[in-house]
């Protein structure tokens, strides 16, 4: 099939390489020139495990192709994906701008009947929005389709060429075989392709992650019970996820969740239910603990040094989200960061990946390194962010000789409390005694 793909963000060029791992010739469109001509030279843009090698493979044997140009780059597709960003906008709702800006504009150059499939995490009723955008200045034949993306960043190569599930939300019956075809390759081993009408599959992207910023909220209130009544979040964590009704996933407490998905998702739902006067009690609470968690270690920090963090020097490892991912938006380690300085303490962090955007974030607010052992370096403590791998089994013995203090304030609860102890460190981690 002969697929374009606008916008090369996160979504959509993860989506555009896939497309053409699968013998697709896939056109990505952006508005971006030094973007797009990185890309078209082989020069990968965001970092997700497993992306660059079947990237660069498509891109030299010709199935994967960029451009500035909408016209050109849809002209000869069948199908049209819109990957384009929905940030929040005023009081949390998406922001729809981007998305009904390039509908608009294809209005005025298709030609012939397309599928445009909304992959955007958008809000319900967006697909008639954008059948009307392009209606306005087209008579022929078109469908919308709502696709939503379920990628997990760090896999999600592995997610979009094995999901376990693929949700499509269309009536028409030409969209459905055209989408029918194009998945065929992806659920060969049998995980469904979910047909439904649009409203319900743009409905059904907000309600999975906010059900999964659910489930990790509430064990962040387990945790915070379990530091309060003398119980170990670990243990409530087996007994609860071996529950087949609950499930294991995302029941790891931790300093809160972050990303381009669960707190704008979470709020756009928010946003959704007011414009129909409907007041989402458990969501909203669901917002308002992940906030308050991504500072939860802050008085840990701040009684141990007596409430005085003036020219404390902290080691701070992790600055993304989460692990395998450069991603930082609304990282807990950003807000830890802003917590530390403002109360008279510097930061030096490492972080595999995240840092050149931190940086252009930030800019020299804290100092970067080179590696985990050289943040310690003249530290009061270490400070855990992210759960990074090459934290989790690091060389104590380096750590003892470098670290000024044996103290360490866990937020991923990547270490054993007694095994660390033991070794004679202050230890604190989340919801553990």
């Amino acid at each position: 099939m002969k697929i374009a793909v606008v916008g090369t963000g996160y979504v959509g060029l993860v989506t555009g390489t896939c497309f053409s791992e699968t013998g697709n010739k896939v056109t990505c469109i952006d508005i971006d020139q030094s973007k797009v001509s990185k890309l078209s030279n082989g020069e990968i843009t965001i970092y997700e495990p497993g992306l660059e090698k079947i990237f660069l493979r498509n891109l030299k044997e010709g199935r994967l192709h960029f451009t500035t140009n909408l016209a050109d780059g849809i002209k000869d597709a069948e199908i049209i994906f819109l990957a384009l960003p929905t940030p929040p906008g005023e009081g949390g709702a998406a922001d729809l701008k981007y998305i009904l800006g390039v509908a608009n504009d294809l209005g005025k150059i298709l030609t012939s009947y397309k599928v445009i499939v909304d992959k955007s995490t958008v809000p319900v009723g967006t697909a008639e929005k954008v059948h009307a955008a392009i209606a306005k200045n087209y008579s022929g034949e078109f469908d919308v389709v709502s696709n939503p993306e379920f990628l997990r960043e760090g896999v999600a190569v592995d997610d979009f060429m094995k999901p376990d599930r693929v949700v499509v939300g269309t009536r028409s019956e030409r969209a459905k075989k055209v989408m029918s075809d194009l998945y065929a390759p992806f659920v060969r081993q049998g995980n469904p392709v979910i047909f439904m009408d649009e409203k319900s599959a743009e409905l059904t992207k907000y309600a999975a992650n906010s059900f999964l910023a659910t489930k990790i909220s509430f064990m962040n209130e387990i945790a915070q019970l379990c530091e309060r009544l003398g119980a170990d979040v670990d243990m409530v964590r087996r007994g609860v996820g071996s529950d087949d009704r609950i499930g294991k996933r995302f029941l790891f407490p931790g300093i809160g969740y972050g990303g381009s998905c669960f707190p704008k998702d979470v709020q756009a739902l928010i946003m959704s239910a007011e414009e129909v006067n409907y007041d989402f009690k458990i969501l909203k609470s669901v917002e308002e603990v992940n906030e308050a968690q991504k500072l939860h270690l802050i008085p840990k920090i701040k009684q141990y040094f007596n409430d005085d963090l003036t020219g404390k020097h902290f080691a701070l490892w992790g600055l993304a989200f989460k692990p395998n991912t450069d991603d930082i938006r609304e990282a807990p380690a950003l807000y830890l960061i802003d917590a530390l300085t403002a109360a008279g303490a510097t930061v030096a962090a490492f972080d595999p990946e995240a840092m050149p955007n931190v940086q252009k974030t930030i800019g020299n607010k804290i100092k970067y390194t080179q590696s985990q052992y050289e943040a310690l370096e003249g530290a009061n403590a270490l400070i855990i962010a992210t759960e990074w791998s090459e934290f989790r089994t690091p060389d104590f013995e380096q750590i003892n000789g470098i670290l000024k203090e044996k103290v360490i304030f866990d937020g991923r609860n990547l270490f054993e409390v007694k095994y660390i102890t033991d070794m004679g460190y202050h230890y604190e981690s989340i919801g553990r005694q």
